[in-house]
C-alpha cells in the first residue's frame, strides 16, 4: 500500500488488530450501547466490518488516506473519511477505537473534555487501561473524571493480537458518562484543583490534603474522610473513584463553614 502523506506505519503508530476474540469482544460491548457510532483509527477495518453489521449510523475515520479509500469501497454502507483522532469532531454518542498507543493519553484527555458522547469502547495500552479502571491504584486523571464518568476494564489483549506486534499488551477500556454527575458542573474547576493538589503534594497523605483543603479545620476534614470511608494516612492513589466525589462534598462543606 502507498505511504500516507502523514508518514508510514511507525510515524502513525499503527498496530492493526488481528485477534478474532478481541474483535468479537469489542463488537459485543458496542452492541450493548445505543445510537450512532464513531470509530477512531479504523485502519484496515478489523472493527469496522463487524460494527457495520449492527446496522446503526456509523462513521469511521483514519488518518491514512489510502486505507480510507480502500475501506470505503469495502463497506459502502459506512461513512469513511480521513480524520485525526485528536481533532476530528466527536459527533456521535458511541465512540469506538483501537487507539495508537503513543497517543492514548492525549486522545483520552480530549474525549473526557468533550460533551455529548455517552459510551466509549477503546483498545489502549494495558497500563493505561488498568490505571484508568483503578486496578492497582488510581490516577489523577481518573479521579478528576470520576464524578462524570465510570471506567471498566474488559480484559487484557496480548501483543500478539496486533500486526505488527508491539512491545506491550493492550487492554479494553469501557467508559460511560454518568447520567447524573456526582459533582456539579459549576464546581468542576475547584474539584479538579482539589484532586490535583492531593496528587501533587510531595509525600502527602489524603488526610493532609483534605485538612488543607478545609482550611485547617480538623473536624471538617475528619468528617469528610469518615463519610468517604478513607483512612487519613492513605495515599491519593488508593482512594477509589466512588470516594472522590464524597470527599469533595465534605471539603466543600468545610469551606462553606469556614
Amino acid at each position: 500500500m502507498p505511504r500516507s502523506h502523514h508518514g508510514g506505519r511507525h510515524e502513525l503508530g499503527q498496530n492493526f488488530l488481528i485477534h478474532r476474540p478481541t474483535i468479537d469482544r469489542i463488537a459485543g460491548l458496542t452492541a450493548s450501547t445505543r445510537g450512532p457510532i464513531l470509530e477512531l483509527g479504523a485502519g484496515d477495518g478489523a472493527l469496522t466490518l463487524p460494527l457495520a453489521r449492527l446496522r446503526r449510523p456509523f462513521t469511521a475515520v483514519d488518518i491514512d488516506e489510502h486505507r480510507v479509500a480502500r475501506l470505503a469501497r469495502a463497506v459502502p454502507g459506512v461513512r469513511v473519511s480521513v480524520g485525526d483522532a485528536l481533532t476530528v469532531p466527536i459527533a456521535a454518542p458511541v465512540i469506538v477505537g483501537n487507539l495508537p498507543f503513543h497517543l492514548t493519553t492525549p486522545i483520552l484527555r480530549r474525549l473526557l473534555a468533550e460533551p455529548g458522547w455517552l459510551d466509549a469502547i477503546l483498545l489502549v495500552q494495558w497500563e493505561v487501561a488498568r490505571k484508568r479502571a483503578g486496578v492497582g491504584g488510581g490516577t489523577m486523571m481518573t479521579a478528576q473524571a470520576a464524578p462524570w464518568f465510570g471506567f471498566e476494564l474488559h480484559g487484557r489483549v496480548p501483543a500478539r493480537a496486533f500486526s505488527p506486534m508491539p512491545s506491550i499488551d493492550g487492554g479494553i477500556l469501557a467508559i460511560r458518562r454518568r447520567p447524573r454527575p456526582r459533582v456539579r458542573e459549576s464546581e468542576r474547576r475547584a474539584y479538579d484543583a482539589f484532586v490535583r493538589f492531593a496528587f501533587t503534594t510531595r509525600g502527602g497523605s489524603i488526610g493532609a490534603a483534605v485538612r488543607a483543603a478545609c482550611g485547617g479545620d480538623h473536624g471538617a476534614a475528619t468528617r469528610a474522610l469518615q463519610e468517604a470511608g478513607v483512612a487519613s494516612r492513605a495515599l491519593p492513589r488508593s482512594v477509589g473513584a466512588e470516594q472522590w466525589p464524597i470527599l469533595w462534598r465534605g471539603v466543600r462543606s468545610g469551606r462553606l463553614r469556614a
